[in-house]
């Protein structure tokens, strides 16, 4: 993998329908426009499009009414809100709010209890998700669901007892800290994190114009007209979907339900190298002891001072820092499967590793591995952790005609590891229808990655710290 590194990821799209119907097998979806949550600059690799250009959200594709009837039109009627966002909420530096506190807390407690529910259909392979680009677009619905709704879809977000305003204050200050508003100004300065939503609504319904303002001023989700009848809907989002992704994700839906009315898509893109290249020349052949028995794989090795690293009597783990921000924990269980060890994570957990991290020398060994996996279960999973979108009429505030229910859950996800850094894409389809520093050790630490293992690709939140993008198992390493 040459030059940049990509953490691409996800889209969460939910498709609307009018009537009681049977969902084909899942829309396989991808997207393309959108006013990223913090434009931050050009791309260091420009592959052809400007990533200062995310699409103008009031500009939808659709012209004038015409009465001509030419029916790809897609822009006939604009039922589209007309709205400018505000700014992100920037955090107060010295006060941390509560609710986003407890909203970004929930938000990783939601990641490892989805993640521990989705891995029992992996089990013994490899797997990767992004639970953040599920979180956010369901937090963004909280908006449009009804008050007998609202309650519970908080809970099974990880943010039981605070409101609707807290819940959207909290995702905007964590898409301030995320995409590094702050530095947004700053002649020159490139962030390899963006996030992007967007909600692609038919041309014959009416998308509230209360949601649509909530969704630019929290979420900067753009709005955007599109008629699902046609093959025009398609092309839409599959090039929403590619451009949000750098090329990374393309061709991903085939095609939408006739009955189809609205989709909300959500895009994360991450593009950095590690602050501590591993040398290819120290590169090795050597034996993984994987669940289907030993293989050859390629161990990366990095030795020395400086690298940050936990260790209790459950596990080892090294925090794996980029040249931006953030970073990528290699947790190694050291009795037990890994299944087990990521089932039992908790956002609690997490942060224990986090905070007893430190400064330490010692080496470690990393094969080289790449992920890519369907996720299976994400409706029923998602169901079982309590999201109430998917019987009833809980969808009352999202358009203007009737109530809508979600019908259907996918993602599609992929993470590549190697020397120089990481690649990682994912993409979620939801279908809606009617009706602190610790001790120095004695001695150098060795942690060999020789069995399976987990990782966690996280960025820094003020008032949360690490949040969660990307969680998943390794089970076999790359080959080659």
């Amino acid at each position: 993998m040459k030059g940049k590194h990509f953490f691409i990821g996800i889209f969460l799209i939910m498709a609307v329908f009018f009537g009681s119907c049977d969902i084909d097998g899942g829309a396989v979806a991808k997207v393309n426009n959108g006013s990223d949550a913090k434009d931050n600059g050009s791309d260091p690799k420009d592959n052809g499009s400007d990533p200062k250009d995310n699409g103008d959200p009031k500009d939808n594709g659709s012209g004038p009414k015409d009465n001509g009837s030419d029916p790809k039109d897609n822009g006939d009627p604009i039922n589209i809100a007309d709205v400018a966002g505000k700014a992100l909420l920037a955090p107060v530096y010295g006060e941390i709010d509560p609710a986003a506190k407890a909203a970004a807390a929930g938000a990783n407690d939601f990641a490892f209890r989805l993640g521990a529910a989705l891995a029992k259909n992996h089990g013994g392979e490899n797997f990767v998700y992004s639970p953040y680009s599920i979180w956010l677009p369901l937090a963004a619905l909280v908006n449009a669901a009804g008050p007998q709704y609202t309650a519970p879809l908080l809970t099974a977000l990880g943010a039981p007892g605070i409101s609707r305003d807290d819940i959207n204050k909290a995702a905007s200050r964590m898409l301030y800290d995320l995409t590094k508003a702050r530095y947004e100004k700053n002649e020159g300065y490139y962030n390899p994190l963006k996030i992007v939503n967007a909600i692609f609504v038919d041309k014959d319904v009416t998308l509230r114009k209360e949601f649509a303002q909530t969704f630019m001023d929290f979420y900067r989700g753009s709005s955007i007209n599109v008629d699902f009848s046609s093959q025009d809907a398609v092309d839409a989002v599959n090039q929403w979907a590619e451009k949000s992704t750098e090329g990374l994700i393309t061709k991903l839906i085939e095609k939408f339900d006739p009955l189809t009315v609205a989709v909300i898509a959500n895009a994360i893109y991450f593009s950095d190298r590690w602050s501590w290249e591993f040398n290819p020349q120290e590169t090795k052949e050597g034996t993984f002891h994987a669940p289907g028995g030993d293989t050859k794989v390629f161990y990366m090795k990095r030795e020395g001072y400086g690298q940050i690293y936990y260790e209790d009597d459950r596990v080892q783990a090294v925090s794996l820092g980029f040249t931006g921000n953030g970073g990528l924990y290699i947790i190694l269980p050291k009795a037990g499967g890994v299944e087990d060890l990521f089932s039992s994570m908790t956002n609690d957990y997490f942060m224990e590793i986090q905070g007893n991290s430190f400064s330490a020398e010692g080496k470690l060994l990393l094969p080289r591995f790449s992920i890519e996996n369907d996720i299976q279960g994400l409706k029923e999973n998602l169901k079982k952790l309590g999201v109430p979108l998917f019987e009833g009429e809980p969808l009352t505030g999202l358009i203007e005609e009737v109530p809508l229910v979600m019908t259907d859950a996918i993602q599609r996800a992929l993470i590549k590891v190697d020397e120089e850094g990481t690649t990682a894409a994912a993409v979620t389809v939801m279908e809606m229808g009617v009706t602190s520093v610790g001790p120095q050790p004695g001695k150098p630490f060795e942690m060999i990655c020789d069995r399976p293992f987990m990782f966690i690709l996280y960025d820094y939140t003020y008032d949360g710290g690490g949040q969660i993008l990307f969680t998943g198992m390794v089970n076999q390493p790359d080959k080659k």
